[in-house]
């Protein structure tokens, strides 16, 4: 054999033991290729398989214990609303004789609540420079009229809110002169405390105290109105008639402590006296320096304000509010103060006595929009499904399911203040009937018993008259329905023909019976 046939013999056994190995276990590249891919899906699908199934268990065992934290829609509500309402709300009415200081009391506490900057306050001042009244710059903050800035008298009653650490406080300046008695009625029927603000300038204090003074007139008005708590603020003690004088300060007091016993104020309760000076802002926010009155040793004005006692309401309550205003603003939004109850945006309530249901599409409380107003409160409510021209003062706003009773006579127990020309009270005298925003007119329709002024319980004797200052249950007659709000419902009756100062102030009776215009009693 040669050579060339031994080289062709291990060529072919190379070429058959290569062949043998490709059958086994060597694969081609591209084959190597697609198993790895494969392998390679297998696991992802595995693992997203297994992920799966965790989820799902996750999920099957997760909602049991979800459901038992996750708090219920009323519960979530309550904690929306304790974060909401973090300080308390108080309607404070400043109110008694012109020109005692009201509106300058309140533009200081403005001024230094910080609701007010310099710069205003600079242009204020500048303001009443030019108007040679340059006492009057810290009023011009409340009295935003340009006819009361020229006059100097408080018209319409004046809105302003302010806060101290605890409490949030809604300011109303009620007008001080008499011919503006029925604004400061307005005013003090939507407040749970009231500053009284007498000036101790020689002269002005008495002019306020004696008959026919609106300092009188209004402390009436005020217990009568509801107002539990008086402040009771003695202002310009930094006067040149005063400068600070202890004995004067004490001379008011003790001149006021009878009349306000006569009003009918627990004085040891209910009231408190403090000496101020209104313009320059002495013993409001900051206790007094002993080097201005060594003598005052009590609180300031924030401090009492603040720790005074909140008047109980009910949140939970059926829905009353009466209505102060309405105008438009992409919608019909009526004001008023909340009686009873809550007001949340979304709210189906009805109006009366049109009976309209509405719903509420936003609450607005201190200019700030809110998802719910608490009982007390002043507030902006926009509704929808009436019109603005539809809606008159005095309607009330209320809850669907429990709504206010309307009736066209009632029973009242009056307290006789004052006679036009020392009239006799009888049946048939016509009168104006203020209840919280509404004015009608009304007519006593019969005298039922004159109360004993000593048991406080009627007199058996059957009366046809009574003269001033007698306290008489009657009936009081409507042409229309009026409403009743809450419980004993404070209201003023008021001369038809009226002049400066003369008014009835009617103070319901523990037990008020009222006349459906069916003539059916609800005993109350």
């Amino acid at each position: 054999m040669n050579i060339e046939d031994e080289i062709q013999k291990s060529i072919q056994s190379l070429e058959l033991d290569s062949a043998d190995d490709n059958n086994g276990e060597i694969a081609a590249p591209e084959e190597m290729k697609s198993e790895e891919v494969e392998t390679h899906d297998k696991m992802e699908e595995d693992d997203v398989k297994e992920e799966v199934h965790s989820s799902d268990q996750h999920l099957h065992s997760e909602p049991t214990v979800k459901d038992e934290e996750m708090p219920s829609p009323e519960k979530a509500k309550e904690v929306e609303e304790k974060e909401e309402q973090t300080k308390r709300h108080l309607n404070v009415v400043f109110i008694g004789h012109v020109d005692a200081g009201k509106s300058t009391a309140g533009g200081q506490i403005l001024f230094l609540s910080g609701q007010v900057d310099d710069r205003t306050i600079q242009k204020y001042e500048k303001e009443a420079k030019d108007k040679s009244r340059e006492s009057w710059y810290m009023a011009y903050i409340m009295d935003t009229n340009e006819e009361e800035r020229v006059k100097g008298k408080t018209v319409e009653v004046g809105r302003a809110h302010f806060e101290t650490e605890n409490t949030r406080f809604t300011i109303l300046d009620a007008p001080g002169h008499k011919s503006y008695v029925p604004n400061m009625i307005s005013g003090a029927s939507q407040a749970d405390i009231g500053v009284l603000v007498i000036s101790a300038r020689k002269g002005e204090f008495e002019t306020g105290y004696e008959r026919g003074g609106q300092t009188r007139e209004h402390v009436l008005l005020a217990k009568t109105l509801g107002v539990s708590k008086l402040l009771v603020v003695v202002n310009k003690m930094d006067d040149p008639t005063v400068q600070w004088s202890k004995e004067r300060y004490t001379e008011i007091e003790s001149k006021m402590i009878p009349f306000l016993k006569s009003s009918g104020y627990n004085v040891k309760k209910d009231v408190q006296f403090l000496p101020i000076s209104a313009l320059l802002g002495s013993n409001m926010q900051t206790r007094l320096d002993k080097s201005i009155c060594p003598w005052w040793d009590g609180p300031c004005l924030f401090e009492v304000m603040d720790v005074i006692e909140v008047p109980l309401r009910d949140p939970k309550g059926p829905v009353r509010m009466p209505i102060i205003d309405k105008f438009k603003d992409m919608g019909t939004v009526v004001m008023g103060k909340i009686e009873s109850g809550s007001i949340r945006e979304g709210d189906n309530l009805v109006v009366l006595p049109n009976k309209a249901h509405v719903k509420v599409l936003a609450v607005y409380c201190d200019e700030n929009k809110v998802r719910r107003a608490a009982p007390g409160e002043n507030v902006r409510v926009k509704l929808s499904g009436i019109e603005e021209e539809d809606i008159l003062e005095g309607f009330v706003l209320c809850s669907t399911a429990n709504p206010i009773t309307a009736v066209t006579e009632f029973n009242a127990q009056l307290q006789i203040l004052e006679l036009l020309d020392n009239a006799i009270f009888t049946a048939g005298y016509k009168a104006v009937l203020h209840v919280h925003s509404a004015v009608e007119e009304c007519e006593i329709v019969e005298l039922l018993a004159q109360i004993d002024p000593k048991t406080k319980k009627p007199m058996k004797k059957k009366i046809l008259f009574v003269k001033n200052g007698a306290v008489v249950l009657c009936r009081i007659q409507r042409s229309s329905q009026i409403f009743r709000s809450l419980g004993d419902l404070p209201c003023v009756l008021k001369e038809k023909q009226w002049q400066w100062g003369k008014l009835l102030a009617c103070r319901f009776p523990y037990q008020l019976s009222l006349i459906t215009s069916a003539g059916s009693r609800i005993a109350h």
